[in-house]
């Protein structure tokens, strides 16, 4: 049996799309194909059993028979972890993870290992990613999510030092099209040459990363003012009005299928963003908005959605799960296979894996 970890230097790079898209192609080539998560700190309660979050979702697709429970051998609750520290801070922790790669990786061909949201966890709970990587005898992909030109460099080289010869590729992530050129032309080239293996450049694409309004709704626990609004329309940029109506204009028509974060009582800036390309208002401070603006966006199919926090505080809920791909729409799923089958080089993949399609 192979095993890839698949890992990433921050939160939200997309190692969940990875291991999905990864292990789809690889069930369609005819592998059999385990998941395992070693260690979660993003506790799920399913059917009254803590699970990681990720690899309830990740079995769901994957078609998988494993409990979710049996996914992430290591779930860090916070009561986890006072007992951890009280113990001293030793365990076997280790050792129940290899007990789980051998139970869920039996009779599969490929184990794809999920690593935590940066390098740095695990190092609390004596399994940090290099270290759970070389007991398992792991091939290591990290996802590297572009930023900028300089930081993608930065990035990539930081995973080559903090992993050693433990790394055997890595995927760049999220290239907006202004970026392409530099990525293909220059970055790829010099890591190359430092002797990093890059497997793909994923072009960006807003819209995988995009937020329903059911899903707005459900985090803000918003109350909807408008009827007749599509739960699904997708939200692909933050917008805060917090400026003259002039200046929001100009803004707000620089993004398209945007959510304005405004305060209920900014008319001004409500009928602004109605001129644009908005999918939907949140209003905050509980301020119930003029109903000539409520009858507005329901002409133009606009959702307008009223929350009692502030702005702030408002826009640093929906940070806290904007970006994070769940690909739960069927359809965003099929989108990133497809963009991983264009853009990676799975005969390199093979081959570093010593894999041969059956």
């Amino acid at each position: 049996m192979k095993s890839i970890y698949v890992t990433s230097l921050e939160k939200y790079s997309g190692k969940t799309a990875i291991c999905l898209a990864l292990g789809k192609r690889l069930q369609a080539d005819g592998f059999k194909v385990g998941y395992l998560k070693p260690l979660s700190l993003q506790p799920w309660r399913v059917s009254g059993r803590i699970a990681d979050e990720d690899a309830s979702f990740v079995k769901e697709v994957l078609g998988l028979e494993d409990d979710p429970w049996d996914l992430s051998p290591v779930v860090v609750t916070p009561e986890f972890l006072v007992q951890h520290l009280n113990m001293g801070g030793e365990s076997t922790l280790m050792d129940q993870v290899k007990s789980a790669v051998k139970a869920t990786g039996s009779g599969k061909d490929v184990l794809l290992l999920e690593g935590g949201g940066s390098l740095r966890e695990g190092h609390a709970v004596s399994l940090p990613t290099p270290d759970v990587a070389r007991e398992l005898s792991s091939h290591v992909f990290v996802t590297v999510k572009y930023r900028s030109d300089i930081r993608v460099l930065d990035d990539t080289l930081s995973a080559k030092v903090r992993l050693g010869d433990l790394l055997s590729g890595v995927v760049i992530n999220r290239v907006p099209h202004e970026a392409a050129n530099f990525v293909q032309k220059l970055a790829i080239p010099y890591l190359e040459k430092r002797g990093i293996p890059v497997l793909g450049a994923l072009p960006e694409k807003p819209k995988l990363a995009a937020l329903t309004v059911s899903e707005l709704v459900e985090v803000l626990k918003a109350k909807t003012l408008t009827e007749g609004r599509d739960p699904e329309a997708m939200v692909e940029t933050l917008t805060v009005g917090a400026m003259t109506a002039e200046a929001a204009l100009h803004r707000f028509r620089e993004y398209t299928n945007k959510a304005v974060i405004t305060g209920g009582d900014r008319t001004d800036i409500q009928l602004a963003a109605l001129e644009t390309s908005t999918t939907c208002l949140i209003l905050t401070g509980n301020l119930q908005p003029s109903p000539l603006i409520v009858k507005q966006a329901e002409d133009f199919g606009v959702a307008v959605l009223l929350v009692r926090e502030n702005t702030m505080e408002t826009v640093e809920a929906i940070e806290r799960i904007f970006g994070k791909t769940r690909l739960g729409q069927p359809d965003k799923l099929a989108e990133f296979e497809a963009i991983l089958a264009e853009n990676m080089d799975f005969e390199r993949l093979y081959q570093q894996l010593e894999l041969t399609t059956p």
